[in-house]
């Protein structure tokens, strides 16, 4: 086992995150079609195969002569890593970054029998192919270099991390809002049915008022009508407000819906049935014009984070937040409206 420096080790830490960035990268965009900045962080680093490939090293140096060894040991230190890490992560963040959950022998959807056979032939490759240039042009850095390079870019990414791991929990908390919006909406909405049915509403009409996908597809349709030029940042913030004025709306709906019972039921003869459903109104009504007041107030910039890492990882996943996140997928995923040309 060699011996080297802190500041050796950091380098050659960074070293591999900036070569699983680049294969992640090229990997995913290929597939995707368009550039893709794989990973958590901003920078060109992805922290899951540096830590991998250092752990491999520790656990594979002294066998380095064995090659079924070095691809066992690699494969079982790397799949736990991935398996920690996984698990860590949806629980600090709520959102699944990578998902196998689709894959033979998976366990929990974090690790698969694929992705360990993977990390064994890459244990391989990094022992035999990968680190012996590594380790000769770490030693070649001038030793009045070493220090500062090492934390130089420890530095910039010690920032990039805080920054990263603030968008993250602003992604959770932005899933986490929309999902109880959309709960509270369509849960009035069907008291509001009940209420209306009773009221002898027509509830087709108040069905047809409350459906936010509706209104937002015909918001939609006239938007792409217009065939504005406009670059991506652009589009994705127009669809941002078009969602938010879908769902300003339907919320909207239902809180005149409620008010209208809430009037009808004043005019009736008072007794405690009558008022135990006007509290009831009055307490949705009220829910439902805090939250008018909160989507209206709430700015561009957590959405514009949230949507950074979703093209980041576009295999993510969130179960407990799944609508959420598919919609602000599909604004990730949006490309720019273009002119059409003259005939």
């Amino acid at each position: 086992m060699p011996s080297y420096a802190v500041e050796q080790w950091l380098l050659l830490f960074y070293f591999y995150c900036f070569c699983g960035w680049l294969w992640e990268s090229c990997y995913v965009s290929a597939r995707q079609h368009q550039w893709v900045n794989r990973g958590f962080l901003h920078g060109p680093l992805l922290p899951i195969y540096g830590t991998g490939a250092i752990s491999i090293l520790f656990v594979t140096l002294p066998v380095r002569d064995s090659i079924p060894l070095i691809f066992l040991l690699g494969m079982l230190a790397a799949t736990l890593l991935e398996w920690i890490t996984g698990i860590i992560m949806e629980w600090l963040f709520h959102v699944r970054y990578w998902d196998y959950s689709t894959q033979p022998f998976n366990v929990g959807g974090y690790i698969c029998l694929t992705s360990s056979l993977a990390w064994g032939a890459f244990s391989i490759l990094l022992l035999r192919f990968l680190y012996p240039p590594a380790e000769f042009l770490l030693f070649r850095i001038p030793q009045f270099l070493l220090l500062p390079l090492a934390w130089g870019i420890t530095v910039l990414f010690a920032v990039d991390m805080v920054q990263s791991f603030r968008a993250a929990l602003d992604l959770r908390k932005l899933l986490t809002t929309l999902t109880e919006e959309h709960e509270t909406i369509r849960r009035l909405a069907k008291r509001a049915e009940v209420l209306s049915a009773f009221a002898e509403d027509d509830l087709e009409r108040f069905r047809a008022r409350t459906q936010e996908e509706r209104l937002l597809l015909a918001q939609r349709l006239e938007q792409a009508k217009a065939q504005h030029q406009q670059t991506k940042k652009q589009a994705q913030e127009e669809l941002l407000r078009l969602r938010r004025a879908a769902r300003l709306k339907a919320s909207e709906a239902v809180a005149a819906t409620l008010e209208s019972l809430e009037a009808r039921l004043e005019e009736r003869a008072s007794g405690s049935a009558v008022q135990s459903v006007q509290a009831e109104l009055k307490e949705a009504i009220a829910r439902l014009r805090t939250q008018q007041t909160e989507i209206k107030n709430r700015s561009f910039a957590p959405y514009r984070r949230a949507l950074r890492i979703l093209h980041g990882n576009p295999s993510a996943q969130a179960k407990r937040y799944r609508d959420a996140l598919e919609s602000l997928r599909t604004i990730s995923k949006h490309r720019p409206f273009q002119k059409t040309k003259k005939q």
